[in-house]
């Protein structure tokens, strides 16, 4: 007999499939966590990936307490430095900024993102809002890509970190700590913590429909082409709907995964940089993180973190043992 269903060929989820609009990627929100207060987010550069062996840390698997091969992501992490405190408080539409607070000596290279303020005086930027009225404490950061070699740019990111754990008044006293510091990634997480990851993926360009969605190849004996559509939809309506699967950009979308484990976190790149360096990037020379799997986006391409918004998976104790990592070279692999 006929299949009575089948589901469409790709997903509306991700509809319009359109560029990105920054190679920034974002978070629209923020879990609630018991421990803090702390930094809820970082950023790092990919560099590329190897293979490691390590013990199998998860309980149901078959493999449980085993030496497995695993891949694994090396994200070079370089100090971040906060620029501004930012306070939010609840509105009719959501959250919305209540005031704000910028260190008194602001990063010079911010200058190549925006006209930066020659004098500016925040002491009292803060002071004058009703700490009743707060509703969220975030920090504004950004990176440091000077102090990267495999990433051929001078000009900053600029994002946001939410400060999460404890009251609102710890919090708010916690974030003024910040101003004007550097963060490393080991003020954000842990060896074998879990972390979400956001990252714009490898853009494709323009690609045909058959490409695109995953549609079914037209018969052998169909009049010129087979990686076309059957049909643009109903003769009513007169459009064409946003459903019927086209041709157009794919590629360079943001994408986020969840719970991702974190490795390893070290400050000597030359650890896991490998003979020759990464492709396309060369070798890790500030701080780095080992993340179990792949990661959205090519070599060079920003990674944001973020404290793991989902459950379900196993709280380690202790960072996972990691018994072998490759360093052969990749030149040719």
């Amino acid at each position: 007999m006929p299949k009575e269903h089948r589901p469409r060929h790709g997903s509306m989820g991700f509809s319009p499939r359109k560029r990105s609009e920054s190679p920034v990627p974002h978070f629209s929100s923020w879990p609630e966590i018991e421990t803090g207060p702390k930094l809820q987010g970082f950023a790092g550069y990919k560099a590329g990936m190897t293979h490691a062996f390590v013990v199998d840390y998860r309980p149901t698997s078959t493999t449980s307490g085993q030496e497995v091969q695993i891949p694994v992501t090396v994200i070079e992490t370089p100090p971040m430095r906060v620029a501004a405190v930012r306070v939010y408080r609840r509105g009719h539409a959501g959250l919305e900024v209540a005031g704000e607070l910028w260190a008194e000596k602001i990063d010079k290279e911010l200058r190549r993102l925006f006209p930066t303020p020659k004098k500016h005086d925040g002491s009292d930027a803060l002071g004058k809002i009703d700490a009743a009225e707060i509703d969220d404490v975030r920090v504004i950061t950004h990176t440091q890509p000077t102090l990267v070699t495999g990433v051929p740019k001078k000009v900053p990111e600029l994002m946001e970190q939410r400060i999460g754990g404890g009251t609102l008044p710890e919090r708010l006293a916690y974030a003024r700590t910040l101003l004007g510091r550097e963060v490393r990634v080991s003020d954000f997480c842990r060896e074998g913590s879990m972390v979400d990851v956001a990252a714009i993926t490898k853009g494709k360009g323009w690609q045909g429909h058959h490409t695109r969605w995953g549609t079914k190849l037209l018969s052998h004996k169909n009049s010129k082409f087979r990686r076309n559509i059957g049909t643009l939809g109903n003769f009513q309506p007169g459009y064409v709907r946003p459903t019927v699967p086209q041709s157009g950009q794919m590629g360079y979308h943001q994408r986020t995964e969840y719970n991702k484990r974190v490795l390893r976190i070290g400050e000597d790149g030359k650890d896991i940089t490998p003979d020759g360096g990464f492709l396309h990037y060369g070798p890790v020379r500030t701080s780095y993180v080992l993340v179990h799997g792949s990661i959205p986006g090519p070599t060079k391409r920003l990674i944001r973190f973020r404290d793991a918004a989902r459950g379900g998976y196993v709280h380690l104790e202790k960072a996972p043992e990691l018994t072998y990592l490759s360093k052969a070279s990749k030149q040719g692999a």
